[in-house]
C-alpha cells in the first residue's frame, strides 16, 4: 500500500515527465542534493551486505580448489591475499558489467520490481497459508488467496513492462 501511494504521489507530482530514478525528479536545490548524497552513502554502506553471499560462494570455491589446497594450505598470508583479491575482482567485474552492458538499468529495474512483488505479496502470503492455513476461517483464506493472486498478476505483468522499456 505504501509503495502504491508513493508511486501515485510521484506520478501526480511529475506527470508524464516522471523519470525512472526517483532522485532525478527532484529539483536542483540544496535539500535535494542532501537527499542524493544520503542515498549514495546508504548505497555505499549496503553494497558490502548485498555482495556478502556472492563473496561467500566464491571464497568457498577458492578454498576447495586444487590450487588452494595444494599451495595455500596452512599459509595465512597468501590465502588472505587470494580471498581479498577475489573480492576486488568481483567488484571490478560488476562495475564493468554495469557500465558497459546496454539497457542494464532496465534489466535491474525488472529484477528489482519482480523481487519486490515476490517479497511484498507472494512469499508472505504463501508462508502464512502454509503455517496457519489449517486454522484460518474461509474469509481469511479468501483474503490470503486474493493477495497471492494480486502478487502473481504483478509478476506476470513484469515481462510486458520490460519489453516496453526496451523499445
Amino acid at each position: 500500500f505504501v509503495y502504491a501511494c508513493f508511486g501515485v504521489c510521484g506520478y501526480l507530482a511529475y506527470g508524464e515527465a516522471t523519470k525512472d530514478i526517483v532522485t532525478l525528479n527532484l529539483p536542483n536545490s540544496w535539500s535535494s542534493s542532501a537527499v542524493k548524497i544520503g542515498l549514495c552513502i546508504a548505497l555505499a554502506f549496503t553494497f558490502p551486505v548485498m555482495m556478502h553471499p556472492i563473496h561467500e560462494i566464491i571464497e568457498a570455491r577458492i578454498r576447495s580448489s586444487w590450487c588452494s589446497q595444494k599451495f595455500l594450505q596452512n599459509v595465512g598470508g597468501p590465502n588472505w591475499l587470494a580471498l581479498h583479491t577475489s573480492r576486488i575482482v568481483v567488484v571490478i567485474i560488476l562495475a564493468v558489467v554495469a557500465s558497459y552492458v546496454p539497457a542494464f538499468g532496465a534489466f535491474i529495474s525488472f529484477v528489482g520490481s519482480t523481487v519486490c512483488a515476490l517479497l511484498a505479496f507472494v512469499l508472505p502470503t504463501a508462508f502464512h497459508l502454509s503455517i496457519v492455513g489449517s486454522s484460518m476461517s474461509l474469509w481469511r483464506h479468501l483474503l490470503d488467496y486474493g493477495f497471492l493472486l494480486f502478487g502473481l498478476v504483478l509478476l506476470s505483468m513484469e515481462p510486458s513492462l520490460l519489453s516496453s522499456l526496451s523499445h
